[in-house]
């Protein structure tokens, strides 16, 4: 492969990755199958392209084409581009479950949505209440209750009848 021919591959694979990731799915696919016709499809990244190519497919709702690609990759010279290949194979070839519909969320489509509007929504502002100002002279503490209960009497006093009874019913 020529110098020219490595770089408008790496321009073509990059945008192609970049368009899967941003779900642009038929650009990315336009990109991936042009960066292919610019490498030996035997070759490391020939198979790399593929691979990304079957994903670029499925993601594409074109199931067909990427069992076949994916297929066609799984007898490829490259032992990783293989071992890719039937795993995604795997995957796609794996029943669909069905989930129940509370476990989805819808998300919109906002391909025709207008790109120039606002994104953002403005927060309905409430009126300012009046800050309230605290009088400190106002927080001072209370003195503590220094006033004898006899509460420590009392309890003296009891266990004291307790020890003796015991003592007393010890005797007997």
């Amino acid at each position: 492969m020529t110098a020219d021919n490595h770089e408008k591959f790496q321009q073509k694979y990059q945008a192609g990755q970049q368009a899967l990731e941003r779900g642009q799915y038929s650009l990315s696919i336009e990109n991936l199958e042009a960066a292919i016709e610019l490498v030996a499809p035997n070759s490391r990244q020939g198979g790399e392209a593929q691979i990304w190519l079957v994903t670029a497919y499925q993601a594409a709702n074109k199931i067909d084409e990427a069992i076949a690609l994916a297929q066609d990759l799984v007898t490829h010279p490259d032992t990783k581009t293989r071992e890719q290949a039937q795993r995604i194979l795997y995957i796609i070839k794996a029943p669909v479950l069905q989930r129940p519909k509370e476990w989805m969320s819808e998300i919109p489509d906002l391909t025709e949505a207008d790109q120039s509007a606002s994104r953002y929504v403005a927060a309905k502002n409430k009126p300012a209440s009046q800050p309230v100002e605290l009088e400190l002279e106002d927080l001072e503490p209370s003195p503590p209750n220094t006033k004898d209960n006899q509460f420590v009497w009392f309890a003296l006093v009891l266990v004291g009848l307790i020890i003796g009874s015991l003592v007393w019913l010890g005797r007997a």
